[in-house]
């Protein structure tokens, strides 16, 4: 049963590890247009937890261009350093040893490991491969993975700070397909449970959340929306309408017995007509 207390107070954060958030909107920073149009749609969203992906952004590994850093300041931000691109456990902590020392020994990153070029869905024998790895290695892992409630629970048993399920397949926009098995995740889980990827529009978002997420992580919904500054809006307020709809709890479903939304206890009964 979820606790209203925290409504109540506005201290409903996200804890991820050692760190504490106050939004629960994580975002990615590819497929925009540029670093102006990244800039607005991330300050539109609320986002303070932005996705990097090592390999195709720079933040300053490539001397003389332009760094990601620049607009997004890790003064402002928490730069979230993944892997996307690697398909095997050691490109992944490659990638990842590479990303702390850019970021001076900055330690949270987000691990994927993908398995197919043409869907991206994880390769979780991989994945859980470098989880274990990173984790000895002092890193604190989110890691993506597939919506296998014992895969889950496994690398939450290897040390994995968060747990971050497909809701559908990377880039696709369909929404949450199985339902189920999320809930059954977030039902075992004793660390954070996040949605990644197959967000497609802010109902997306708001589901996710009134399942019982604490948070989703999303980037193409945004960046290939005809608007994505405007959609980054819609994108926030679809999480944090969510996330209050669970803590307030849902009224239950009914099959079949309806109930009038207003008392009828002790109202003015109709008066039979009069015979002329």
């Amino acid at each position: 049963m979820p606790d209203d207390s925290h409504a109540m107070n506005n201290q409903d954060t996200l804890t991820i590890g050692t760190r504490r958030f106050g939004s629960r909107l994580l975002v990615g920073t590819g497929k925009y247009r540029d670093f102006e149009e990244t800039r607005l749609a991330i300050e539109a969203s609320g986002a303070e937890v932005v996705t990097v992906a090592i390999r195709r952004t720079n933040i300053g590994q490539n001397r003389g261009e332009p760094s990601l850093l620049e607009v997004l300041p890790p003064s402002r931000y928490t730069i979230l350093p993944n892997t996307a691109g690697c398909y095997t456990a050691e490109d992944a902590v490659r990638t990842l040893r590479l990303a702390r020392e850019l970021l001076d020994g900055h330690d949270l990153c987000k691990l994927e490991v993908l398995g197919d070029p043409h869907t991206l869905y994880p390769n979780m024998p991989e994945t859980l491969r470098a989880a274990e790895t990173l984790v000895r290695e002092g890193f604190q892992v989110m890691v993506y993975c597939s919506d296998d409630p014992i895969l889950a629970r496994q690398l939450e048993e290897a040390g994995c700070v968060a747990v971050m399920p497909l809701a559908s397949l990377i880039g696709s926009g369909m929404g949450i397909l199985n339902p189920w098995n999320l809930q059954i995740i977030i039902g075992n889980a004793k660390v954070p449970v996040i949605v990644d990827a197959g967000v497609g529009t802010a109902s997306d978002a708001a589901i996710a959340m009134e399942l019982g997420c604490d948070g989703v992580l999303m980037n193409t919904a945004i960046a290939a929306a005809r608007s994505p500054v405007l959609m980054a809006s819609a994108m926030r307020k679809g999480v944090e309408a969510g996330r209050e709809a669970y803590l307030a709890g849902r009224m239950p479903k009914k099959t079949y017995s309806a109930a009038p939304s207003s008392p009828v206890g002790g109202t003015i009964a109709p008066t039979a007509g009069k015979a002329a």
